[in-house]
Order: structure tokens, then sequence, then C-alpha cells
């Protein structure tokens, strides 16, 4: 039968196969932290654009605050409809495949211009 030496290979190649799936984990979960942070600046900078455009704030200082809480290469929508305004910023996160996502917030604030409030 077998001594203690006999079972050293096994170790060696179970080690083999786990090591890379615990890697391909960790990219995986650090790509999610990644995104879940992406996911609430997009909806912070949705937040930061419909305030300051509820705010009757000049349309460009309404996008430059709405960028500069939003994601690297975001892009941010403002429109007027009725008395509310809103605000969709949508941002892309980097990954190969199905890990490159679309991430998206939208928000939207009452006008403070007084449009449409009868004296």
């Amino acid at each position: 039968m077998g001594g203690p030496g006999r079972d050293r290979g096994a170790v060696t190649a179970e080690a083999a196969m786990v090591i890379p799936a615990l890697a391909a984990f960790a990219v995986v979960l650090i790509w999610a932290l990644v995104a879940a942070a992406d996911q609430i600046r997009c909806v912070d900078a949705a937040r930061v654009g419909a305030r300051a455009a509820a705010r009757s704030e000049p349309p460009a200082a309404v996008l430059e605050a709405a960028r500069s809480a939003a994601p690297g290469r975001a892009r941010v929508e403002v429109e007027r409809s009725g008395e509310l305004w809103r605000v969709r910023v949508e941002a892309p996160t980097p990954g190969p495949g199905p890990l490159a996502l679309t991430l998206s917030a939208e928000a939207a604030a009452l006008a403070e211009d007084g449009a449409g409030v009868s004296p």
C-alpha cells in the first residue's frame, strides 16, 4: 500500500485547478464592485442635474453639474416635460463580452420657476 508520500502530487493538482478559479472569481467580484459604484454615481449625477435644472440654472451649468458627478464616458440628457425636469445619465462599464453593461439612472424634479402656478 501507499505511504504518506503518495498524496503529494494530488495536492499540487488540486491547487492547479483551484487557483485559476479563485482568480477568476476575484476578477468578477472586483468588476461587480466597480459597476455598483458607477451605478451609484449615475444615480447621484441624475439627482444633481435634476436639482440644478429645477433651480433654473443655465443648461450648460446643469450639464456640467451632472457630468462632474457622473462616471467617466457618461452621457447626460436633460429635458423638461411640463413642470418636471428629467435628467437621464447613462454610462458604459468596461468588461469582456457579457460583462460590458450600460448603467443608467433617471431623476425628476419639479421646476421652481413657478410655471403653471396660479397666483
